[in-house]
């Protein structure tokens, strides 16, 4: 079960590197970023200790494949798919805010209204709701975009009053947000899914608004199972999903939501096995598409080989 953890490539002309939860990130020249998608998961905000089995390959190839689709709605970073697990695109400034769009009360959202609360970053949320009911509309619960830690989450009013993005650049990248998500569920829908809630990223190159990172993966992405959706609900049971939200579930019933002094569970390769195969399963459903299994020997050389045959190939545009 050999997966790729990390990454430490020095390429000709590189000028930065960055490590986050899941992506390595090379800047080359201050022209191009390298982004290499691990086998890396994280949950609570937390890189758990074991790496998912073909996890960066899933993520990256359909990022990749809902980028392409979205592409008349909002400009995006990427230039070149060489691998898959890599991406290559122009690099931006991100803005300090992630926008989180729901349709379904569920998740987090479910966790604070059921705690009592109807406010959720400044948009009034009915009473009577159960979890994984349609909302009115669909909404954005923006979160703070964290170094690390926590993301936090906050208003469309504090953003714009603490600066935190020009109310101009949030109105547009909100229109983007509801046009994205419209288009993403449409296409969850015609493969027999429920978009229930997502994240997207935005950055600015010369003054332009663009969508970075990922779209429509189960990292940044939760989606239910419509066959079935309205028997479960008014059965009172939970949604069959395909998100994260399932290992979320595994590490709290294992008493970890990572909090101070929680101890991240033991990892059994049965558990991988199964976190590896939910990833695969939602790549097949959303894409439509066969997974193929890439042979998992020499995973770094085959990578650094692609990305440089593809930077030889943008050099020489």
């Amino acid at each position: 079960m050999q997966a790729l953890s990390t990454t430490n490539f020095n390429f000709k002309g590189q000028t930065a590197f960055y490590k986050g939860k899941v992506r390595d990130v090379y800047t080359i020249e201050d022209k191009w970023l390298v982004m290499v998608v691990t086998d890396r998961v994280s949950a609570f905000d937390v890189v758990l200790p074991r790496a998912i089995p073909y996890k960066g390959a899933v993520l990256n190839q359909i990022a990749a494949h809902f980028m392409e689709a979205t592409s008349h709605i909002v400009p995006n970073w990427i230039v070149a798919v060489p691998d898959e697990q890599v991406t290559i695109g122009i690099p931006c400034d991100p803005l300090k805010v992630e926008m989180v769009i729901r349709g379904y009360l569920s998740g987090h959202a479910w966790r604070e209204y059921r705690s009592g609360k109807r406010m959720l970053c400044g948009v009034k949320l009915p009473e009577g709701l159960h979890e994984s009911d349609p909302l009115p509309s669909p909404i954005i619960t923006p979160t703070t975009k964290a170094s690390q830690g926590h993301d936090q989450d906050i208003s469309k009013d504090e953003i714009i009053k603490q600066n935190i993005v020009p109310e101009t650049i949030y109105e547009q990248v909100e229109h983007y947000t509801h046009q994205l998500y419209k288009k993403g569920s449409e296409m969850a829908a015609a493969r027999g899914l429920i978009l229930v809630d997502t994240k997207y990223e935005f950055g600015m190159h010369n003054g332009k608004v663009y969508l970075i990172d990922e779209i429509h993966t189960p990292d940044s992405s939760r989606y239910f199972y419509a066959d079935g959706y309205e028997q479960r609900q008014q059965n009172k049971e939970p949604q069959k999903q395909l998100s994260k939200e399932f290992l979320r579930q595994w590490l709290i019933e294992n008493n970890f939501q990572g909090l101070p002094g929680q101890s991240v569970p033991v990892m059994t390769d049965e558990v991988v096995q199964m976190v590896s195969e939910r990833y695969i399963e939602l790549f097949e459903h959303i894409t439509g598409k066969h997974f193929s299994k890439t042979e998992p020997a020499n995973i770094e050389q085959r990578i650094f080989e692609n990305i440089n045959r593809a930077l030889e190939n943008l050099s020489s545009k």
